[in-house]
């Protein structure tokens, strides 16, 4: 791994990478709080319809892309690495919820069903392994395809590989979380298409639309940080 410049502080890295966490973990409890209708649109006979998620889990990929862009892809593995735990610790969280005895009151105008149904969504089995093997999946697929990008073009033309990774890493991601949670009856397969096309397609568009917003954080980072990292001859591992 190479620098052009040797950083002397490293002062905004616990924004971006706590910024990424959030977004994570917020992301995911909207996927399984509720699927958005397209309102009738279709795509090729395919009615259109996305989970609640997919409005900011493309801001994950920004700030991924921006991680590896500024610090280089070890420092982005540790922060993927992060969020995998953040997105562990949550799960753990609202199954422990789930299990506590409601309160009466609680229960009567909210009720344990509605609780399991939406919030106790994401620490189901099918939707945890679902998020975590997608998200591994995509966010690295991601991160190394970028990584790469850069080094071969030498630093030119942020939105190739901004995009181009994206949209290897969106497809990873998007087919690995729709399928796993609806093999394991998360979701139903007559919607499996319409959530893949949808999803995809909006994740990717987002990310695409917020290109110029990539290009001012990159180079505002790179220019307070001192740091613009080459991850010349990076093996990629995972760990």
């Amino acid at each position: 791994m190479s620098s052009t410049t040797q950083p002397s502080s490293i002062r905004y890295l616990q924004i971006v990478s706590s910024l990424f966490v959030t977004v994570l973990i917020v992301s995911n409890i909207a996927s399984a709080a509720k699927i958005v209708d397209m309102g009738g649109i279709s795509l090729f006979g395919t009615p259109l319809a996305f989970d609640g998620g997919t409005l900011l889990f493309p801001f994950a990929y920004i700030l991924g892309d921006i991680l590896t862009e500024v610090y280089g892809f070890k420092t982005a593995r540790k922060v993927i690495w992060t969020g995998f735990a953040a997105l562990i610790l949550t799960a753990f969280v609202f199954f422990v919820l789930g299990l506590l005895p409601p309160e009466n009151y609680w229960e009567e105008e909210v009720g344990s069903a509605a609780y399991n149904l939406i919030l106790g969504g994401i620490s189901s089995g099918g939707i945890v392994i679902a998020s975590l093997a997608a998200y591994l999946a995509g966010e690295f697929s991601n991160s190394i395809i970028l990584s790469k990008i850069k080094v071969k073009m030498k630093g030119r033309l942020l939105w190739v590989r901004t995009i181009g990774s994206s949209l290897a890493g969106q497809l990873i991601d998007t087919f690995i979380f729709v399928f796993i949670a609806t093999i394991t009856g998360v979701f139903g397969w007559g919607i499996f298409w319409s959530l893949i096309i949808t999803n995809y397609i909006l994740k990717c568009g987002i990310e695409a639309a917020m290109t110029p917003l990539t290009y001012l954080a990159s180079d505002f980072l790179k220019k307070k940080e001192g740091i613009d990292v080459y991850d010349v001859d990076e093996k990629y591992r995972l760990f």
